[in-house]
Parts: C-alpha cells; sequence; structure tokens
C-alpha cells in the first residue's frame, strides 16, 4: 500500500552535492540534489550510467573515500546527520538503520567466509545474542528470502551458489538487523530474466511486510514500475523529474524523460523495427556546461537552455521537473 502523502520522511536530502577530487578537476557526480522518502514508501533512481544514482546511494552509507570526497548540503535519515557522524556512529548506523543490496553480491559478499558466517556476524555486531541465537535468525532469513535448503547453503561459500541465490542471500544479509532504509544498487542487472522477475517481486513482498523504505537504483524503468511508489530521474548528477510512477510512465515533461521512455522497447513495436536512441552523449562530469546539462541532446532546446540552470518548476503535487520549457515538451511517451 502506498504510504499517505503526510506519512513523516525517513530520509530527508536537500541540496546534496558529491564532488571526486584528485584529478586535474573536481568530478562533479552528484548537484544539488533534493530528494524525501517516506516511511514504508520506495522510490527508484533511474537514469544513464554516470548520472548521479549510485553515487548518491553510496552517500547514504558514507561508503566514498573521505581524503577524495567533498560533500555539501544535508542528509539526514531517521533524523540523524549522517554527514556528520565519526565513524564508529557510521559503524552502528551501517546495518542496523539502513542497509545496501549490492549490484554484484559476488564482490560484496567476503569469499574465504561461508555465507552463514558473514550473516552471524553482522547479527551479533549490532545486537548482544549468541552465535547460536544468531545462527537461528540467519537460517529463518533464508526460509523468508526462499533460498532451498536453507540450512545447507548457510554453510555454502558465495562461489558455490548460483547469481540468484547469492541475491537473495544478499537481501538476507541486509535485512538481518531490521533496517529501516534498504538501499538496493541495481540489485537484478546481473540476473537472467526469470530470476530478475523473482528477485524483484520478493523485493515488493519484503517491503509490504516490513513496512520498509527502499531507494532502489535501476537503469530499467520495467523494474522501477514493478517495486516503486514514486521514480527520480537523474542526468548529470540532478534529479530532473520526480513523480509517482503512473504520472512519469504516462504525462513525462522532462525531455530526457521522454526520452528514456521512447528509447525502451515495448509491447506495441513491430517486429524488425529499430529501437530509438537518445542521440549524443552525457557530459563530462568535471566541465559541466552553464546551463541545462541535457541540452545539448535535446530537440526543444533553445539559446537560453544553454545558459540558464533550468530551476524545478511543479506541474501538480509532488510532481516536478526542472526544464525551461516544461509546457512545451509534454508529449505522450511510447505505450508502457
Amino acid at each position: 500500500m502506498k504510504p499517505a502523502e503526510d506519512t513523516p520522511a525517513l530520509v530527508d536530502i536537500r541540496d546534496l552535492s558529491v564532488a571526486f577530487i584528485g584529478g586535474r578537476a573536481p568530478v562533479k557526480a552528484v548537484s544539488g540534489v533534493s530528494l524525501r522518502v517516506r516511511r514504508g514508501e520506495t522510490v527508484a533512481l533511474i537514469g544513464e550510467s554516470g548520472s548521479g544514482k549510485s553515487v548518491t546511494l553510496r552517500t547514504m552509507l558514507m561508503l566514498h573515500a573521505a581524503k577524495r570526497t567533498q560533500l555539501g548540503g544535508q542528509l539526514s535519515v531517521d533524523g540523524r546527520d549522517v554527514l556528520a557522524m565519526n565513524e564508529a556512529e557510521l559503524a552502528d548506523y551501517r546495518g542496523k538503520v539502513a542497509s545496501m543490496i549490492f549490484q554484484e553480491p559476488l564482490l560484496a559478499l567476503d569469499p574465504v567466509y561461508t555465507v552463514g558466517a558473514q550473516i552471524v556476524e553482522s547479527i551479533r555486531r549490532h545486537e548482544p545474542v549468541s552465535a547460536a541465537e544468531a545462527h537461528a535468525r540467519a537460517l529463518k532469513l533464508f526460509e523468508r528470502v526462499r533460498i532451498p535448503s536453507p540450512e545447507r547453503r548457510l554453510a555454502a561459500y558465495p562461489h558455490e551458489m548460483s547469481g540468484g541465490m547469492r541475491q537473495r542471500a544478499m537481501i538476507a544479509l541486509a535485512l538481518a538487523c531490521n533496517p529501516k532504509l534498504l538501499l538496493a544498487d541495481e540489485p537484478t542487472t546481473a540476473l537472467d530474466a526469470t530470476v530478475q522477475i523473482q528477485v524483484l517481486i520478493l523485493l515488493r513482498e519484503l517491503q509490504q511486510e516490513l513496512g520498509l523504505s527502499i531507494v532502489f537504483v535501476t537503469h530499467d524503468i520495467g523494474a522501477a514500475l514493478e517495486v516503486a511508489d514514486r521514480i527520480a530521474v537523474m542526468y548529470a548528477g540532478h534529479i530532473v523529474e520526480e513523480g509517482t510512477a503512473r504520472e512519469l510512465i504516462h504525462a513525462p515533461r522532462h525531455p530526457y524523460t521522454i526520452a528514456l521512455l521512447r528509447s525502451r522497447a515495448h509491447g506495441a513495436m513491430a517486429k524488425g523495427q529499430r529501437l530509438v536512441t537518445i542521440a549524443g552523449s552525457p557530459p563530462d562530469l568535471s566541465k559541466l556546461p552553464p546551463g541545462c546539462a541535457f541540452a545539448e541532446r535535446c530537440r526543444w532546446a533553445e539559446d537560453a537552455c544553454r545558459t540558464q540552470q533550468p530551476p524545478a518548476v511543479e506541474i501538480a503535487p509532488g510532481h516536478r521537473a526542472r526544464c525551461l520549457r516544461t509546457e512545451a515538451t509534454s508529449e505522450a511517451p511510447s505505450p508502457p
């Protein structure tokens, strides 16, 4: 069930900026991002590679190297200022308040420990329970995420499990300490189509069962529709459009959102029909233009678009787009 509009925000991000230093010029991976995620809500971040989705997600856990990262703005989760936390506070926060499902579990899980041992360690790090109690909880988690022969799989090493099984184990690990916020970084990308659907359905069921807030990063608009209440579209470090999943699919207002929707395969396509593509490439994040970053690829662009940063225009309550010509770009996308 979609949370009510007046449900308190679990995540409150305001004017967040993330730049990576150490090269010839800072790479502005995230620029002025503001986003609120209500309790019990799922928000999907979509966009091309390099748009800032995963950087935003990882900043919520402060996973970037501090010496090479410049942060600005505000980021609070469950009323706590994440950007101001020290290492001890972050160690308590990660896993207990916010947890992450990584894109490739084979790289995220430790190859020299069994999957069960890693889940037990996580539970005992945050809660004063015995090894036997933690093991029993790990077993229940494996049963909850529908891993067959769960007792045997707890004793398996990551490389001994299939890709879909590892992803389910990663979900179990992320849920081990009952977090309030689940961050999912393209959790279905490395899986085949059938397993992708199973994992998406599992995430949706767990969210409804546990009342989790989820921020879900994906390239796949279909996956976003499957799990998300709201969608935020990112381009060149900015959120360029945000609204309910229904609004963004049926009434997109930013040229980039429209281009993304037109460039996907859909049921109305005839056999042999060529896919529509987005011309050009995303901008260099170390040399962002003064105006709209999408202007050079936009068929509606005017001179003003290349010199002015577009403001966020509210189209309807909760539906915003950053474009100087929001009304002119109203266009029905390809059928979903």
